[in-house]
């Protein structure tokens, strides 16, 4: 079986004449199915195409997260060629591991440059599947005017931000804000709340979901207290429609001033500031409250099909995209923040994006979900988690009931290897 390239796909470059390769071969790049950051990648393969003088397609995607991870493994299942560089998320280099070319042999030492934790989470059975393309982590958006005018400053402690947020809140409300939240954050049962409860276990002492060995250690006291203190906030500090919330819901509620803290990626930095924002000017980043601050590590990968008919080709085209040069670019142009620690000192970076010159180490000492260890059932686990949480969120379960369950649940998932 083989997949015909649709229409959709954009051919970037066109031979050159003699500048042209005598080799020059068609590469097929997954930039994406729309918007801005598909037109910068486009931009950056055309380049690479223009110096090389290959031939460089894009292939779109489904937007979603799940339809977009189905179609790979269905092109895989099928050896399609169709696809040569792909873009995956963080969490899929386990679950794909067996269709994904090791670029060790191409990359020259190139990973060592990007942060460990990304090159880790990227490589599975000593084979680097994957080259970081740009970093996530969960941050702390707080509404910087609001502080000050309360005389408190930035909290360290879930428990300060729980004090801070009922403080102000009850407040601005008797002031006829009657709209206006303590905390919003990401507490629909998805993805983003597995991410979130890394966040809060971990900045209670509770540790990971499981250990770099794959012992499940989310049973534990302080597991159990940060889901309760997370209940707790529902109804209180953040509305109940929290529970519905994706990272949009979140952004647009805090964007239009009734909210006092946020939790949410990086990417929300450049809306705020907006000249259309009611908040413009008014809001501060900083890591999440925790002992130790625990932020989940995000972002996408580039990496290169197993049954790519061009692996050479297309392997150097991954590097010059995850290059310094591009990835700078996107920094500047686009607010997305780089895998390489050399670009959050960049006089350029930070007069775009004065926010990233202080976010180096959140990135640095992010968390990642457990989905390389766990591989195919990466999936399972994380369904696991979130629905424990919201479980908690929701008021149908205790913190120290749904700590239990999950570990039994994730016992079953487990067997006896992972």
């Amino acid at each position: 079986m083989k997949f015909t390239i649709a229409p959709w796909l954009i051919t970037l470059s066109l031979w050159m004449g003699m500048g042209t390769s005598a080799h020059a071969v068609e590469v097929t790049i997954t930039c994406g199915p729309g918007g801005s950051d598909v037109e910068f990648c486009l931009k950056h393969a055309q380049a690479w195409a223009a110096k090389t003088g290959h031939t460089v397609r894009n292939f779109s995607p489904p937007g979603g997260f799940g339809e977009k991870i189905a179609l790979y493994r269905q092109l895989f299942a099928a050896k399609s060629r169709d696809v040569d560089v792909l873009i995956v998320d963080g969490t899929w280099p386990g679950i794909l591991k067996d269709h994904l070319t090791d670029l060790k042999p191409y990359s020259k030492g190139w990973e060592g440059q990007h942060f460990p934790a990304m090159v880790a989470n990227n490589t599975v059975n000593g084979r680097l599947l994957a080259m970081p393309w740009f970093t996530d982590s969960g941050l702390l958006y707080y509404r910087k005017d609001l502080l000050a005018r309360y005389g408190e400053t930035v909290p360290t402690t879930w428990a300060e931000l729980t004090r801070m947020a009922q403080k102000i809140q009850t407040t601005e409300r008797s002031k006829g804000s009657h709209d206006f939240h303590g905390f919003v954050f990401q507490g629909k049962a998805y993805e983003a709340l597995t991410c979130f409860t890394l966040e809060l276990v971990g900045g209670h002492g509770g540790g990971a979901i499981m250990d770099a060995e794959g012992n499940i250690t989310i049973n534990n006291p302080q597991a159990a207290k940060a889901l309760d203190l997370a209940a707790s906030w529902i109804g209180t500090i953040s509305p109940i429609g929290v529970l519905n919330y994706e990272e949009e819901e979140a952004r647009g509620v805090f964007q239009n001033a009734n909210a006092l803290f946020m939790r949410n990626w990086p990417y929300a930095w450049a809306l705020m500031e907006k000249d259309d924002s009611p908040v413009k000017g008014k809001v501060g980043i900083a890591k999440l409250p925790g002992q130790p601050s625990t932020a989940a590590l995000g972002g996408w990968q580039l990496a290169v099909s197993k049954y790519s008919q061009h692996p050479a080709e297309a392997a150097d085209l991954v590097m010059y995209m995850t290059s310094a040069k591009v990835q700078k670019a996107r920094a500047i142009g686009n607010s997305l923040n780089p895998t390489l620690p050399e670009l959050y000192k960049d006089k350029d970076v930070i007069a775009a994006n004065a926010f990233m010159a202080n976010l180096s180490d959140v990135f640095a000492n992010s968390v990642a979900r457990p989905a390389t260890l766990t591989g195919l059932k990466y999936p399972q686990v994380s369904q696991s988690v979130f629905s424990a949480a919201h479980e908690v969120l929701s008021k149908q379960a205790t913190g120290e009931e749904a700590v239990k369950r999950l570990e039994q649940r994730l016992k079953k998932i487990r067997r006896k290897h992972w």
